[in-house]
């Protein structure tokens, strides 16, 4: 084998649980997983998710509910923020609690009678930015009521919306004080969910045709003039008539 092809496949993963059982049985399920997952113990403790080891971690594994009786949806939105790709695993089983942490950009929601058949796949899945839809998620995805539109969060709508308005990237990030791999993430994020309701979107013209259907931003808008005299690098284009 030849060097550095182990570490180019390796994944990280912080999980961020204070049951220590549960913490406990996905480390065994990662160490047997092959090629195993390295696993970090955050014992429920979000700063680790922030500084130290578990900075490093490509996905995190969230309990949605570590203060019992009080799902956390607000920390999930922050960890979604700030770039982190994550795989919630809760002990709710309702759609409604399903679909909301999709909505706020979880790559993943398992409850957690759901084993390492499927919370293994979903973590090798999140590492690399892509969906996976365990039993429980394809219940509540079939009584979703919009199945044609994506469900964006207000970051992923911003970030978007920032995209089409600028020439690059990093124009982006400095703009909303975030970094170019950020910005990466949340567009990634935003093509995985079209992707999902049929509506692929794989160039930036592409999302331009989505964003447009869906009302996320306006031909005016679009076309507006950018401070440096271009138009949001975007040529004009016709209602009704995607941009190429």
């Amino acid at each position: 084998m030849a060097a550095g092809s182990v570490a180019e496949h390796a994944i990280t993963a912080v999980i961020v649980d204070d049951h220590a059982a549960i913490a406990a049985g996905v480390r065994s399920w990662c160490e047997n997983a092959l090629p195993p997952i390295e696993l970090i113990d955050a014992e429920g403790r979000l700063a680790d998710v922030w500084t130290g080891s578990g900075a490093i971690a490509d996905v995190v594994i969230f309990d949605l509910e570590l203060v019992p009786g009080n799902p956390d949806f607000g920390e999930l939105r922050r960890l979604v923020d700030s770039g982190r790709r994550v795989v919630v695993y809760s002990q709710h089983a309702d759609d409604v609690t399903a679909l909301k942490c999709i909505d706020l950009g979880a790559l993943a929601y398992l409850t957690k009678s759901e084993g390492p058949e499927h919370l293994v796949p979903a973590i090798r899945a999140a590492a690399q930015a892509e969906p996976y839809t365990a039993p429980s998620l394809s219940g509540a995805l079939v009584v979703d009521d919009a199945p044609g539109r994506p469900r964006l969060s207000p970051r992923e709508t911003q970030v978007l919306r920032a995209w089409f308005a600028s020439s690059s990237k990093e124009l982006v990030a400095a703009k909303l004080h975030i970094t170019v791999k950020t910005v990466d993430t949340h567009i990634t994020r935003v093509r995985v969910k079209y992707a999902d309701v049929g509506r692929r979107a794989r160039t930036k013209s592409d999302l331009v045709s989505r964003a447009l259907e869906d009302g996320l931003i306006t031909l005016a808008e679009l076309n507006r003039p950018t401070p440096s005299g271009t138009f949001a690098g975007h040529r004009a284009v016709e209602p009704g008539r995607p941009p190429s």
